[in-house]
């Protein structure tokens, strides 16, 4: 395995040519305000209808789907999915070294990556070796993470997106939203624009008809495309297989029409068996989208035999580690890496459905990436992560790996408080917040000072339109009901010698 790389506090990304208005949106400058995109997503009611509508009806999906197939059950297969991914992680050395010693016995290349630039370093000169010059890519987080589409570019590859939405947001040059439906964000009519402006196609808004524009330019794509790569839902570590699960048959296309297969896969994407993997394919889909399957689960093992009529002569699997060690060494984050991209807990959180993918400034998004993206990039750089969350448990209940995230939010909230990270006037206000709670002559005095003030902005409308201070940005977006006339120690005073005369 390969040696954890630098302390990622310090790392900042590549700059990035994902923009929008100048601004890239998966790699911002840093430190990352949270703030900022986030207030501008809120008050987009568009963007809030096309993320209310598809997150809600995929959470209603998941549950269903889960209580048809498991029932009673469905805690203990959760249960059951979290053990599996732990195991492998806690013996995660001796699973990578089954799985590339399985691999290379099939004929399948394994690399390993220290971080983002060593793996595309890796991807690069496989094909410069080869003489490769048309890249087919379908779906892979990892590559987005590394940021590998803009390199083989650089390097004179040709290089498409095949995921249908992927597609379409490279057209777009617009970045993902959503783990699993990237262009959760759009509606048909971006659709068409976009293949009206970049493909020359004529407008329409009708769902076959588009879908036939793209078909018919990616199935040329397919056949002139020497170049094939993709990612993984998992690796197999007893065959050195890769497991690679899709709708729209656009993962076959890429691993087995191309001369040149590369795999680029996170280490943590390991299970031991085929037995563990029947537990997991259970889970992903139904979690995911609220099918028992993917439309499409293929296993490659190793490039083409000589009897075999299709697949590449040349498979490769590049491991990625680009910080993943460092959560791996940490007991109370190592949990974090059992995740297996499934979105649930996107779909499941009112924050997420609020504030939309792009809010989040990185290439993971919702409760899981309010986790991972401050472990992998450094929490001094998204130090307003783990605050984005409501706290309320509902991405803990939808994991189908039980990911304890609400517990992991508050313990880099506690790593903000212990490394002096977050605002100075933040973490005062809280201390005077405190010492006011902790002595009761302060807790009354603020008390009144608190309804004399709020009652006298207020008026008579009995709530405040126009925060004072702090308050600012509450009333920005809600009204905020003021105290009583009367507290509730003076009522239940009062009420008491009532009751003893």
């Amino acid at each position: 395995m390969s040696t954890a790389p630098a302390e990622p506090e310090e790392a900042r990304p590549q700059p990035v040519s994902l923009t929008v208005n100048g601004e890239s949106l998966l790699f911002p400058d840093l430190p990352y305000d949270f703030h900022e995109r986030s207030e501008r997503a809120v008050t987009d009611p568009t963007l809030q209808r096309f993320i209310d509508s598809a997150t809600i009806g995929k959470d209603r999906s998941r549950k269903r789907s889960c209580g048809d197939a498991f029932g009673e059950r469905y805690d203990a297969a959760r249960d059951l999915g979290g053990r599996i991914k732990q195991h492998t992680l806690d013996h995660l050395d001796h699973y990578v070294a089954r799985f590339a010693e399985n691999a290379e016995a099939a004929g399948t290349r394994v690399h390993f990556a220290r971080d983002a630039e060593e793996a595309n370093t890796i991807c690069l000169g496989i094909a410069k070796r080869e003489g490769l010059t048309s890249c087919v890519k379908s779906k892979s987080m990892v590559t987005e993470e590394t940021h590998l589409v803009p390199e083989l570019e650089r390097a004179g590859i040709e290089a498409l997106e095949t995921d249908l939405g992927e597609f379409i947001l490279q057209l777009d040059k617009d970045a993902p939203s959503h783990i699993v439906t990237p262009m959760i964000h759009k509606d048909r009519t971006a659709v068409a624009r976009a293949f009206r402006d970049k493909l020359g196609a004529r407008y329409t808004e009708d769902a076959a008809e588009l879908t036939q524009i793209a078909r018919n330019h990616l199935r040329d794509k397919y056949r002139r495309a020497d170049l094939g790569i993709s990612g993984a839902n998992f690796l197999v570590s007893e065959s050195g297989s890769l497991v690679l699960c899709t709708n729209e048959g656009n993962g076959r296309f890429c691993t087995s029409a191309p001369r040149v297969h590369v795999a680029m896969v996170g280490m943590e994407k390991l299970v031991p068996s085929f037995r563990d993997l029947s537990v997991m394919l259970k889970l992903l889909a139904r979690s995911s989208t609220g099918q028992p399957l993917t439309v499409y689960t293929h296993i490659a093992t190793g490039p083409r035999r000589p009897e075999e009529h299709d697949g590449p002569e040349q498979m490769h699997v590049i491991l990625v580690d680009n910080g993943r060690t460092n959560i791996l060494r940490d007991e109370d984050y190592r949990a974090a890496l059992r995740c297996i991209r499934c979105g649930a807990c996107l779909n499941a959180c009112p924050v997420y459905r609020k504030v939309s993918g792009h809010s989040y400034g990185a290439v993971y998004s919702g409760p899981i990436g309010a986790v991972i993206t401050p472990l992998l990039k450094g929490l001094k750089n998204y130090p307003d992560l783990p605050g984005a969350s409501s706290l309320c448990g509902a991405c803990y209940e939808a994991c189908p790996v039980k990911i304890d995230l609400p517990r992991m939010l508050i313990k880099l909230r506690r790593d903000l408080l212990s490394r002096g990270v977050n605002n100075f006037l933040e973490r005062l206000s809280y201390r005077i917040f405190g010492l006011g709670l902790r002595l009761p002559l302060l807790y009354r005095m603020g008390g009144f000072f608190q309804r004399f003030t709020m009652r006298a902005a207020a008026g008579e409308r009995g709530y405040l339109r126009r925060g004072l201070g702090p308050l600012r940005p509450w009333t920005r977006e809600r009204d905020f009901p003021v105290p009583a006339e009367e507290p509730f120690r003076a009522w239940w005073a009062r009420r008491s010698r009532g009751s003893e005369s």
